[in-house]
Formats: structure tokens, sequence, C-alpha cells
């Protein structure tokens, strides 16, 4: 058995790419050269590694056990042209996904001091929603993510990492603004401005609130943040949101808090594939999480 890097490489584009085309696209060879690659890998394993579907390929048993194995040696190699080319350890890529609210508050900063204290490591960011970035870590697209929502199991690792409050939200206007010790009661019969489902935000007021209201409506569902605070402002409805994409419209004055009890918080977590192997710019990565502090930037938007 002869199994070579390019077969790697080969399979992998096509489970992250789903077809021969897109592999070929994103590795920059002919669809022929793809297709004979992955012949020959499934010749010397004597085994398929996709089911063919209606002129599809859906990853099977064989391919699924392949590909944490295939992502190991790829990142091992790039490791090792990484040493030998640099000369030291913190070089490399580290492919980073962020569920919006993170990706848009929190991962700049976090990045920003990352890329400071690393500046050999290149970066590849993707923000999204949990469920989309689920699928990719899935399929080995992404090396971690950071997310607020609870990602389905599918061999992952979640590791708690930051608390995030969040606060219910309304237009100056609206009559439960400046009530004090609001209840779920006062909540019923709202009109709710909500994420798209397979978001984070979305799962935390089900989980939060709708499980506990008898009766709520839906009234807009946006698959931006800033859209439902804008929609909020513009009196639309109500919107359950971290305290981090609220800060500055509280400050502008075009949306109000309402004085929830008790007050509601989430866990964000970062993520990766159970057992990956963690190479040494995703070692550096998740160090650097676990020792950022972002007390004063969310200190300051309490």
């Amino acid at each position: 058995m002869h199994l070579t890097l390019r077969q790697l490489d080969v399979f992998v584009a096509i489970v992250q790419h789903g077809s021969l085309a897109a592999a070929a696209a994103r590795l920059c060879i002919t669809k022929a050269a793809v297709s004979m690659a992955l012949q020959e890998l499934e010749r010397q394993l004597d085994c398929p590694l996709f089911d063919r579907v209606r002129n599809r390929l859906q990853l099977n048993n064989h391919g699924a056990l392949l590909l944490p194995l295939a992502d190991e040696v790829r990142q091992r190699v790039q490791h090792i042209e990484a040493l030998f080319v640099a000369g030291e350890h913190h070089h490399g890529l580290v492919r980073i996904g962020a569920s919006n609210t993170i990706g848009n508050y929190l991962l700049p900063a976090l990045l920003a001091g990352f890329i400071q204290r690393y500046p050999g490591i290149e970066v590849q960011i993707q923000i999204n929603n949990t469920r989309a970035l689920g699928q990719a870590l899935s399929e080995y697209g992404l090396d971690i993510v950071l997310v607020e929502g609870q990602l389905d199991d599918r061999g992952f690792a979640s590791h708690p990492w930051l608390e995030d409050s969040l606060q219910v939200v309304a237009a100056p206007d609206h009559p439960l603004v400046g009530r004090r010790g609001v209840t779920l009661r006062d909540l019923e019969q709202q009109r709710w401005l909500l994420r798209e489902p397979g978001s984070g935000s979305r799962e935390q007021f089900q989980r939060l609130l709708a499980s506990h209201l008898a009766n709520w409506q839906l009234a807009f569902e946006f698959n931006t943040t800033e859209s439902i605070v804008n929609g909020v402002a513009n009196g639309l409805g109500l919107g359950l949101l971290s305290r981090m994409a609220t800060a500055r419209a509280e400050v502008d004055g075009r949306l109000r808090a309402l004085d929830v009890q008790p007050p509601m918080s989430r866990r964000l977590s970062w993520v990766t594939q159970a057992g990956k192997y963690h190479h040494p710019a995703l070692a550096s990565f998740i160090t650097h999480c676990q020792q950022w502090q972002p007390d004063a930037l969310l200190g300051a938007q309490r």
C-alpha cells in the first residue's frame, strides 16, 4: 500500500466541497485528476469511501473512519513544513469559526491579541450561525469554533469559555420599559424578533423564554443581530440579545433593557472535533483563548 498526501488532499476536498468538480476547483487541478486520485485511494484501501447516490457522492462509514486520520496527517505535514521553513513552532494556519455575536463583538479583540502574540500564524475566519459552523467542523473544514449555542452531538469536544449576559430589550416607549421586576407573565402575548433557526441566539430564546411562555408571537425573523437591534428600536417587538450587541443602542437611547428577573446568561464555548490533532497553530490559539481576559471589554458594556 502506498498512500500519498495528494490522495488525502483530494479526499478531504471532496468531503468539504461536496463534488469532484468543486474539489478540483479548490485544488486547482482537473476533475479527471480528482477522480483518478480518489479511485486510486479507494483501490489501495480496498473499499469505497463514498456511496454513489444519483450521481452524488455521500461519505460512507469507511470514509467517515478515514476523515479524521486524513485531517491529522495533513496537519502534521503542514507542521513539519512550517517548522523547517520558519525555524520555530509558532507558524502555520488555524481555521476559526465563530457564531455571529462572538464574531462581531468578541473575535476582533481576541484576534488582535493573538496576532500580536503569534505574528507568524495565519488565520482564516468563518462567521456563521451555530448549525452551519457545526457542519463545517464535522467536515474538518474548520479547526475550532467559538459558539454561544449547543452543537449537535457529532463527536465534538466542547469546552466552557466565557459567560455572556442576556437581556430582553424594547423600544424606549414600550409599556414594560421602566417597570421593576418584569416577570415571565409580563412577557406573555408579546411579539418577538428572532434570529433564524440554527442560530445560538434562537436556541437560547427557546430554552430560556419560549419554553416557559404559554403564548408568544414571532413578529419577524432576521439573520443578523444588528437587524434585530434596529427592529426593536423601531418598535417591531422585543428581542433577547447579548449585552455586547445592545450596548451602543442603549447608550444612544434607541432601545432599553427590561428589568427581567431573574437575570439571564449563557455560556460561550470553544469546540473542536473530539480526538482532533491539535497542531501547534491550533494549540497556540486555544491557549490564547484560555488566557484571554475580556473583562474590560464586557465590563464597559454592563
